[in-house]
């Protein structure tokens, strides 16, 4: 059994380290406090591969695999989670189901702009009354002649904002359910009766954008449909399996972020004619942040490794999502506490971190719904 990363693994996480030292990091409190991505980043960041790092490079990815998502993604969201999860999305949200259930013409017209950098995509999923039970949607698609017509809003669109490009599910036909649901590639840009709707202000993840997709009479062409009618639900569950690994990567880094400054405050700061680093209370909160953080490493490498070798990986994605989102939370709050009124304060990156991490608890399936998840795959059900 050999821990180490292979040498190209290791090559992509130093470029990784580096860009985010050098250029993301730096303006991180910046994209969150103005609430805005910085283009000129995504644009470096694309010409790094880093946009579709899984995505072969004839449809414009840089043709690697998700053992070096997870580390080009942990890296990234250690400097500026908000950047992180816009390349999530462009990654596992839309990237990933374009290629894994698109047509070799949907490839090639809707990955390659995407996965190069050249536009964004995002996932239209979620509705008000539709989160963790998707199969809830309102969302119809109703075939006339050539065309679809699509009505409805989604919510929570991370990325809707910029996207040019979406996935988006709808019901295809009621009488049957779930199995009724279906998923379409859609040119957000080039749809009559779409809009952007309601830009959402977050406690968190501030310099990525978060809106509505609504959508009223949609025309979008016959074979934007991505697969079989019917088939959408079953794409819905690989999607957000691949997903979570993003997510879990996310938290990862975010954590990370967290043992990193308070190891370093820690050594600064002095109390009692001591640095807080030689008190126990200090050195035990920081030895549980660090086996935590192996730990959920172990569990995002694990699920990242069965997803490039195509062997499942839901349950192993479900535990690190959960596992790496709850370590980032905890840390954050103990890091909050190490720092103390400091740690309250905007001048220091803590209450930042703490924000940030909260949602990773949340979006693409919530913990509690990744303990199903879990405990399906225990139990041998699907």
């Amino acid at each position: 059994m050999n821990f180490s990363l292979s040498d190209e693994h290791k090559m992509v996480q130093d470029m990784a380290i580096r860009f985010t030292d050098q250029e993301l990091k730096p303006l991180a409190a910046e994209i969150d406090s103005t609430h805005r991505h910085n283009d000129e980043v995504l644009r470096k960041m694309a010409e790094n591969g880093f946009m579709g790092v899984a995505i072969p490079a004839e449809y414009g990815g840089a043709g690697m695999d998700y053992v070096s998502y997870a580390l080009i993604l942990t890296e990234i969201s250690r400097g500026c989670a908000s950047t992180g999860v816009i390349m999530s999305v462009n990654n596992s949200l839309y990237g990933f189901p374009v290629y894994k259930f698109g047509s070799e013409e949907q490839r090639v017209a809707f990955n390659t702009p995407v996965a190069s950098g050249a536009a964004h995509g995002c996932y239209g999923l979620t509705e008000a009354n539709a989160g963790s039970d998707p199969a809830a949607m309102k969302t119809t698609a109703v075939l006339d002649g050539d065309s679809w017509i699509l009505n409805g809003e989604k919510k929570f669109i991370t990325n809707g904002n910029i996207a040019k490009y979406a996935v988006v599910a709808a019901v295809t036909d009621k009488s049957k359910g779930y199995k009724g649901i279906t998923q379409f590639v859609v040119d957000l840009e080039n749809t009559e009766g779409f809009t952007v709707g309601k830009i959402e202000e977050k406690l968190g993840i501030r310099g990525s954008g978060t809106s509505e997709l609504v959508f009223v009479d949609a025309c979008i062409p016959k074979d934007a449909i991505l697969g079989d009618p019917g088939s959408g639900f079953r794409q819905m569950l690989t999607t957000l399996d691949s997903g979570r690994i993003g997510i879990a990567s996310q938290a990862l880094g975010i954590a990370k972020a967290c043992l990193d400054e308070c190891v370093a405050y820690s050594k600064e700061r002095v109390q009692f004619g001591k640095p807080l680093e030689s008190f126990q209370a200090t050195q035990f909160k920081l030895a549980d942040m660090a086996t935590r953080i192996d730990a959920s490493e172990l569990l995002i490498l694990k699920a990242a490794w069965l997803e490039s070798n195509d062997l499942p990986f839901e349950k192993e994605a479900a535990q690190a999502k959960m596992y790496a989102s709850d370590t980032a939370m905890d840390a954050t709050v103990e890091g909050v506490q190490i720092f103390g009124g400091y740690g309250y304060s905007c001048e220091y990156p803590m209450e930042r971190l703490m924000r940030d991490a909260k949602i990773t608890q949340i979006y693409e399936g919530t913990n509690e719904i990744m303990r199903i998840v879990i405990a399906r795959g225990v139990m041998g059900k699907r």
